[in-house]
């Protein structure tokens, strides 16, 4: 075959292996795009969730799968001997906390964890902040949360007191002997209005959409790529031979 002037006649297993290897970068292509449509229909319906009504927090167990990232609202008071401070969380660069604190729901022995905010470390380490909490009952607004499973913790030290390095909901059952709802409630307001001095800065959940359509575009290129290289190393300049 003769493709401009070059003779085109590469070997079975060339023409083989480029086959795979675009079908296979156009796969992923298009795999990529479908985790780019579920994760904006994913979104789409986050974003829905935020102009519901709130969930009613109370003393039966939560399924995590149907109110995770719903508006949800509890009653009761707040049980300050039992908080924990979240270490090394950072806001505006600078160290701080989150201040997680049971709420005792009300009616029932049954408690929802309360992330209430961000507080900046003190000047000194070894203690923590003061947290202003309000001794009555209240009624808090947020959002349900998971407590995160994926961190790696390099250091056998990650409970000291109540300064612990990430909230693990069993570790934290077994520490209090509370028996607390699957979720964290991450606060965004309340009755009445909070003032303690918290940071309720809370950033929007991302699914990262985008990312996966650069990495479509990334895999589709590739695919091109491919052939392209296959087209130009098998394609040789014609020699033609003039008789003697």
């Amino acid at each position: 075959m003769r493709i401009a002037g070059r003779d085109f006649d590469p070997p079975v297993w060339a023409t083989l292996t480029m086959l795979a290897g675009v079908a296979l970068t156009i796969a992923l292509g298009f795999w990529q795009l479908g985790r780019a449509e579920f994760k904006e229909a994913l979104q789409n319906r986050i974003n829905d969730f935020a102009r519901q009504p709130p969930i009613a927090v109370g003393e039966q167990a939560l399924d995590i799968d149907v109110v995770l990232l719903r508006p949800v609202e509890a009653r009761g008071r707040y049980d300050p001997a039992h908080v924990v401070f979240i270490d090394n969380r950072v806001f505006k660069h600078q160290p701080g906390y989150y201040v997680m604190m049971p709420l005792r729901i009300a009616g029932s022995d049954k408690f929802v964890l309360v992330n209430r905010g961000w507080i900046a470390s003190g000047a000194e380490r070894n203690r923590v902040p003061p947290v202003k909490t309000p001794g009555g009952e209240v009624v808090v607004r947020g959002t349900a949360t998971a407590p995160s499973e994926r961190f790696l913790e390099l250091s056998s030290r990650v409970a000291e007191g109540n300064v612990w390095q990430n909230m693990v909901l069993e570790r934290y059952r077994q520490a209090t002997h509370l028996d607390v709802q699957g979720i964290i409630l991450q606060q965004t307001g309340g009755v009445p209005a909070p003032d303690d001095g918290l940071i309720r800065d809370w950033p929007p959940v991302d699914l990262k959409r985008n990312t996966h359509l650069a990495y479509s575009v990334q895999w589709f290129a590739l695919a091109a790529a491919i052939f392209i290289y296959y087209v130009v190393v098998n394609a040789r300049r014609r020699t033609d031979t003039v008789p003697s």
